[in-house]
């Protein structure tokens, strides 16, 4: 049986409730810096959320909600620049110390590292926006705890493909079975069952807290710290309070046994 190697971790809703506050919040200062006047409250970007990738959520925006924009020519130039723009709004975010890690992921981290898992991130969110939020909340340099990040445009295809965790277990040299997925989302979930990982810990948020997932082994409001527990939403805790590494273990053991 294949023993557990790595634990992945999704990023935007995952590690952090970035969306809300921050890349909502980064997207509507870019748009205002552009002269346009979109702006994405907090209920249309939950329906912006059902397309990963802040440019194909822009195009997706367009389509669906302003289809009355004159479109510039070179549109593809025109959402990269907005997105670019939009990236230095949410670094600067992330540098203001906004968004922390959400509850017990930097003490899952943290005992993960010490017990010898190997880290890696599969998001659809862009490389600067994972290191910056990382360096900004566990410590400079943070993203050094993780042996690969799989981010943005490393693949064609993004959520809910599975391509972004198949090309993390390629460069780790792993197999799915060795792995255990941490998501938010539906997107997420399909992605990770798609890669054939099996074992799966969904950590639900405002945004996604009633969306399928069906195939994870594990659904909680949130990681639990000392003082805080969490709750199980489906699956069991094993009457723990916090989601730690030894419970990982068991869910991956049944999940390949």
């Amino acid at each position: 049986m294949a023993q557990l190697e790595a634990l992945i971790f999704d990023v935007d809703g995952t590690l952090a409730d970035t969306e809300r506050e921050g890349h909502r919040v980064a997207f509507n200062a870019a748009f205002a810096d552009a002269g346009l006047d979109w702006d994405w409250g907090e209920e249309l970007y939950g329906q912006l959320l059902a397309v990963t990738g802040g440019k194909e959520r822009m195009r997706y925006y367009l389509d669906r909600f302003n289809p009355e924009f004159e479109q510039p020519g070179d549109l593809d130039g025109f959402i990269a620049a907005l997105h670019a723009a939009k990236t230095q709004h949410y670094k600067a975010l992330m540098a203001e110390g906004r968004i922390p890690l959400r509850t017990g992921v930097r003490r899952l981290l943290q005992e993960a590292r010490d017990q010898g898992l190997r880290l890696a991130i599969a998001t659809t969110t862009t490389p600067d926006n994972v290191t910056s939020l990382l360096n900004n909340s566990l410590e400079a340099n943070g993203g050094d705890w993780f042996e690969v990040i799989a981010a943005g445009d490393v693949v064609p295809a993004k959520k809910p493909a599975p391509d972004i965790f198949l090309w993390a277990m390629q460069q780790m040299d792993l197999e799915p079975d060795q792995c255990l997925a941490l998501e938010d989302s539906h997107n997420g979930v399909r992605s990770v069952l798609d890669a054939g990982i099996r074992s799966l810990v969904v950590t639900v948020n405002g945004y996604t807290r009633g969306e399928d997932f069906s195939g994870a082994g594990l659904i909680v409001d949130h990681l639990g710290d000392p003082g805080e527990p969490c709750q199980a939403l489906q699956g069991d805790l094993g009457g723990r309070q916090m989601v730690d590494v030894a419970l990982l273990r068991e869910l991956h053991e049944q999940t390949v046994s």
